[in-house]
């Protein structure tokens, strides 16, 4: 789970994705600490290119479902079991559109509690660039004003062997240590961008795994 990330200027979006400025304004030019159910910004397959190119956008992070009958939900939506993309309800009709994302951090946050209470660690790239994480995205019609709202989730994966993000999260004392679903955001490379965005449902899937220990610049908040 993620519920704090850290994201980057549009400026610094723009430079380091390479995308154009056909809509200059489209987030805010500050860096922000983002929060579910704030806005945010995230990178997608433009929806109005018939070709292929990258269009920036901003919206509620926490996706809202087709059927939702209200933009605020009584559960959360900010991050997406990717194991579970196929089936659940609020997720499956956008993961076979492909309706998927890249979230831009320059860092987020995740909870260690292995000294018996809850210590924020700050995640960053060893190479100092930008995450690229993992997401869908959705536009929901607000039933009662006819308004389109964007929005998006990050995508999780179950990371009980990995050495580093294992650590993460609260353990639940009943399970054993490799049944405990410790999560990890899943962070997309440069290269396969094209792929995320633009490839099959197979193509995508091959990308939703964890990342190894040498991309994660870690430490105590």
């Amino acid at each position: 789970m993620c519920n704090r990330y850290n994201t980057p200027t549009e400026i610094e979006i723009e430079r380091h994705f390479r995308i154009g400025r056909e809509s200059p304004g489209w987030w805010k030019d500050e860096r922000l600490d983002i929060f579910p159910r704030a806005s945010g910004p995230f990178l997608r397959r433009a929806v109005d290119d018939p070709g292929y190119s990258i269009e920036g956008v901003a919206g509620q992070w926490g996706l809202i479902p087709w059927f939702a009958k209200e933009r605020v939900l009584k559960y959360s939506t900010n991050n997406a079991r990717s194991e579970e993309l196929a089936r659940k309800a609020s997720y499956k009709t956008p993961w076979a559109r492909g309706q998927r994302c890249i979230i831009p951090a320059w860092s987020f946050d995740e909870p260690c509690w292995e000294t018996g209470k809850n210590v924020w660690w700050r995640f960053r790239r060893t190479d100092g660039a930008p995450w690229a994480l993992a997401g869908l995205w959705n536009r929901w019609k607000d039933p009662a004003s006819g308004e389109l709202v964007e929005s998006y989730t990050m995508l999780t994966i179950n990371a009980d062997s990995h050495p580093l993000m294992s650590r993460m999260h609260k353990p639940d004392p009943k399970l054993p240590a490799d049944q405990q679903d410790k999560r990890s955001v899943i962070p997309i490379e440069m290269e396969d961008l094209g792929q995320w965005l633009a490839g099959t449902q197979k193509e995508a899937s091959d990308l939703l795994r964890l990342a190894p220990i040498g991309v994660f610049d870690a430490a105590p908040a």
